[in-house]
């Protein structure tokens, strides 16, 4: 891999105006509250922030694994803030979502990888917005089904898990996760939800990371036999130089290639672009259709 690489033409785009930036600013400020956005160095930050959206990130500001291309700092985490889900249904509230994305550091250190957590910003959230859809991305947990359960049990209208890279990389990238194991988490995601009714489950990864286009569409293949609705596909960027450097940058075609296949394959919606995140656009990408049943 080379650090030499050059940000192709077709990556560029242009600064969006502020707009409703400074209010998610405010709000997310007053409640102490966390978005994957700022500690993840998440690209598209101004662009949502604008749009008056954000992906809140519960459970601290910092994670237990440390994956090799996330900007999000590892180290000892803090215990969970008890009153995180009344402020994140706050500033829902307050910012007007009609879909609220909830994500997570990975908790190794709690008993259910912060499930509980999980469930309790989930029922706080359709308390103060009973409208808005409720899409939450979480670790996975281990390996636990019952705290995958405890998840469910909230019934989010989306369950995000991403795989990240194909298999080979992981040891690489993620060398504390387990694809096996991530594949399993998306099956049982509706398996374990009440009366079978079980949320629309989405997965993502980037590219860019040293795989091959081959390798990208058996994880296609991978998603689908596991039940996956929803795929994203992305460019990787590197947030700073800790982290990995990229390998190559795909082509816009070869994304929208991708757009064409996954749909093909069965997929219920395919975002893939370079600037593509997991929860990028992800009150249209779900198209504003609750599937779960209500709490």
């Amino acid at each position: 891999m080379s650090d030499s690489l050059r940000m192709p033409t077709w990556m560029r785009r242009p600064v969006p105006a502020p707009a409703r930036a400074p209010r998610v600013n405010e709000v997310i400020r007053r409640l102490r509250l966390t978005t994957v956005c700022g500690s993840a160095r998440c690209p598209n930050r101004a662009e949502c922030f604008a749009r008056g959206t954000a992906t809140f990130m519960i459970l601290g500001d910092r994670c237990a694994r440390g994956c090799r291309f996330c900007a999000v700092a590892a180290g000892e985490p803090a215990p969970p803030r008890e009153d995180e889900p009344q402020a994140v249904a706050q500033a829902a509230a307050e910012l007007g979502l009609s879909h609220v994305v909830v994500t997570s550091v990975t908790r190794d250190d709690l008993p259910d990888g912060g499930a509980a957590h999980f469930a309790a910003t989930i029922q706080a959230v359709r308390r103060r917005c009973p409208d808005a859809a409720i899409e939450v991305l979480v670790p996975d947990f281990q390996g636990s089904r019952s705290a995958l359960r405890r998840v469910s049990e909230a019934r989010p209208d989306v369950l995000n898990h991403n795989v990240e890279t194909v298999p080979r990389l992981y040891p690489l990238a993620r060398p504390r996760g387990d694809y096996a194991r991530s594949l399993d988490l998306l099956a049982w995601a509706k398996a374990v939800a009440p009366a079978g009714e079980g949320p629309v489950t989405k997965s993502g990864l980037m590219v860019g990371l040293g795989e091959s286009d081959g390798e990208v569409e058996d994880v296609f293949g991978d998603l689908r036999a596991a039940g996956c609705d929803i795929l994203t596909i992305g460019q990787y960027l590197r947030p700073t130089a800790d982290q990995l450097p990229v390998a190559r940058f795909v082509r816009p075609e070869t994304f929208a290639g991708w757009r064409r296949q996954g749909r093909r394959m069965g997929f219920r919606a395919v975002l893939a672009g370079p600037y593509v995140r997991s929860s990028y656009h992800a009150g249209d990408v779900f198209g504003g259709r609750r599937l779960a049943p209500r709490g």
